[in-house]
């Protein structure tokens, strides 16, 4: 796909971004890998709204259609602090991404790539030390989008998330 325009979300943007993710549950709800969304449960409104408030959402939009979505802050899940990171790094020298999502019918035309590479420029530009995520295990394309873009797999680590409860999680990182 083209280039698209990635941007901050805007509060007029929130009925059209929470479109965009309940779409995107509806196309995975019969695929072999899910990221484990469920409506009402994760993405929020009410989390989609703060994160646009504080300036985190960020949208991928292509012929005025949002194409895709993430957040990015320095906010991880407790399971984050136990794990083996290759770089020391306290919240404030790292971002981490959360629920980036590419339209269904767009997967595999280098959408992600594109958002990923906002985030490394971001992160070069605001002095990070690292980019970290998780990937609920066995979301096998998402896995292998972010090791081909350069992440690392650091371990598998149980945690607890509103919309899967208890589960397994990849969890991976990116040295700035």
């Amino acid at each position: 796909m083209d280039k698209i325009n990635i941007r901050a979300a805007a509060g007029c943007d929130l009925e059209r971004v929470m479109d965009f993710y309940h779409s995107l549950i509806d196309a995975m709800k019969d695929a072999e890998y899910k990221p484990g969304w469920k409506k009402g449960i994760y993405p929020t409104r009410e989390s989609i709204a703060d994160y646009i408030a504080t300036g985190e959402l960020y949208i991928g939009e292509s012929d005025g259609q949002i194409v895709s979505s993430m957040a990015v802050n320095h906010e991880f899940n407790e399971g984050y602090r136990s794990a083996g990171w290759s770089v020391d790094a306290g919240s404030s020298e790292l971002l981490v991404i959360h629920i980036l999502g590419v339209r269904y019918d767009l997967s595999g035309s280098g959408i992600a790539a594109q958002m990923l590479r906002f985030v490394i420029d971001k992160a070069r530009r605001d002095c990070m030390k690292a980019i970290r995520l998780d990937v609920i295990e066995g979301n096998l394309p998402a896995e292998k989008a972010y090791t081909k873009f350069g992440f690392s797999y650091r371990e598998t680590v149980k945690m607890f998330y509103d919309d899967t409860g208890w589960m397994d999680f990849k969890l991976f990182e990116y040295i700035i």
